[in-house]
């Protein structure tokens, strides 16, 4: 009934219940259905039925006249192009028979078809880590080229209620002009076989009212031949959206090349990598003794296999950052042992999400990682390693043969004495000036080599018996150098 109605019913509709009567066709039709949708009081629904009745019984006749051609309605609502507008069947349907698309909150205008008399099945978006959806606006809907045109434009038509505004407002600020609740728009291949991830189509613009939103650009390739690659994420509205009673109007401009795409409308929650790691050390840790018996299962002894595994060294070391873990986790799915830190791991996957594991180059999505209760237990008693290795019987050892190695008294420390000191200063190749002398420095990384060509240097010069005869180096200095 509402569809059909013209503007001055809507108004005096509008006006009845207090609403605001200014604007256009179809702003003032998207506050009645508004107030249809949401505030349909008994009072409300007779004042419908009445302005209904007044507008098509003629001269007292309770017989109700179709409404107005669609032709005057397109408006409000323009419809899919594969209907018939112009059909004699089209004009003659009543409004209330007619199976349109509602233009409040379940689907954009110009959008997708017609809702479909068979059930199909519905194209499904990936979950997001970092999105938290609160309200589904507009269902995944196919992009219907209306033209032979290459480039084309879906425009619609959309209004938030009262409670999703209030959401928004009172949402923190993630930075500045950025809000936590946010109206993104998300955009995949329509393919109903598997959830899809976000998949932008060539040319793509989005404009809201009237301003273009910015949508991601494609990071350049140092790689040559290599195609620059375009992060395709949700695409944020909201800083453009009129946050009130009045209605949006979205544009998506694509270009159509073949591929079918489909758009949704999401109301969702931006998380940050520190909220997903709280989240994750709540509700993601691995008992110390399930991990254990993990440890124990790896090393259990296969009677199909010649060698025998003892043991299996793991790392203390992430191999995202080089640095110590603190807080060790890994993929459910994935078959070592080997952890990397969760808190680099997620930070790197907010700014570029990819969820792949370093260790394994296999997915790790974010709902399949786990905490190590068991490597977590270990980091705090072993604080002078950084590698242990499990054994068999699910026990662990740290591995300090590195540091030990380099302390070993391999090649001898040589200190010298005070009287020492003195002597090497007095020597004469100490070039000293004013009674001031300097020490030669040793160079202890000279090899034997470096050792002979000194000594036949030496010997080459007492051959010559012109100019006096330097001297040779100091035994105790050779036998510096030789200990090494």
């Amino acid at each position: 009934m509402v569809m059909s109605f013209r503007v001055s019913d809507l108004q005096m509709l509008l006006g009845f219940v207090g609403r605001s009567k200014s604007g256009l066709k179809h702003e003032l039709v998207t506050r009645a259905l508004q107030l249809v949708q949401f505030d349909c009081s008994p009072e409300v629904f007779k004042k419908i039925k009445e302005l209904y009745e007044t507008r098509y019984n003629k001269k007292g006749s309770d017989v109700a006249q179709p409404p107005p051609p669609p032709q005057h309605r397109a408006e409000a609502l323009p419809l899919h192009s594969s209907y018939d507008r112009g059909s004699a069947v089209a004009r003659t349907l009543p409004t209330t028979n007619i199976d349109y698309p509602a233009l409040y909150g379940k689907y954009l205008n110009g959008l997708g078809r017609l809702p479909p008399k068979v059930a199909k099945p519905e194209v499904r978006l990936v979950k997001l880590p970092f999105y938290t959806t609160l309200d589904e606006l507009l269902k995944p809907t196919e992009l219907v080229p209306q033209n032979n045109e290459k480039l084309q434009e879906s425009p619609c038509i959309f209004a938030l209620t009262p409670r999703q505004v209030e959401l928004i407002r009172n949402s923190r600020d993630l930075q500045p002009g950025v809000k936590s609740v946010q109206v993104v728009l998300r955009i995949c291949y329509t393919d109903t076989s598997s959830p899809q991830e976000d998949q932008y189509p060539p040319n793509i613009a989005v404009k809201v009212n009237h301003s273009y939103c910015s949508v991601p650009g494609y990071y350049p390739s140092n790689k040559p031949g290599v195609e620059p690659k375009r992060p395709c994420r949700p695409i944020n509205l909201t800083h453009l959206m009129y946050l009130s009673a009045a209605t949006n109007r979205i544009t998506v401009t694509w270009g159509n090349y073949g591929k079918s795409y489909s758009v949704g409308l999401y109301l969702v929650r931006q998380m940050t990598s520190a909220e997903l790691l709280q989240r994750l050390k709540t509700i993601g840790i691995k008992h110390p003794e399930l991990c254990k018996a993990l440890v124990k299962e790896k090393l259990r002894l296969d009677p199909d296999s010649e060698i025998a595994t003892t043991g299996v060294r793991v790392s203390l070391i992430c191999p995202l950052v080089k640095m110590r873990l603190s807080v060790p986790c890994r993929a459910e799915t994935c078959a070592h042992l080997q952890c990397f830190d969760a808190v680099f791991y997620l930070q790197m996957n907010e700014k570029k999400p990819t969820w792949m594991c370093p260790v394994c180059d296999k997915p790790a999505p974010y709902d399949q990682l786990i905490i190590d209760g068991l490597l977590s237990k270990i980091l705090t008693e072993c604080e002078d390693a950084d590698e242990i290795e499990y054994l068999v019987d699910g026990s662990w050892c740290p591995i300090r043969a590195e540091k030990e190695r380099s302390c070993s008294p391999q090649c001898p420390i040589l200190v010298l004495g005070s009287s020492d000191v003195n002597g090497l200063l007095a020597a004469p190749n100490g070039n000293g000036d004013n009674g001031k002398a300097t020490a030669d420095v040793v160079d202890l990384t000279l090899d034997s080599s470096s050792s002979e060509e000194d000594e036949e240097e030496d010997e080459e010069e007492d051959d010559d018996d012109e100019g006096p005869q330097p001297k040779r180096r100091c035994s105790y200095e050779k036998g510096l150098v030789s200990a090494c």
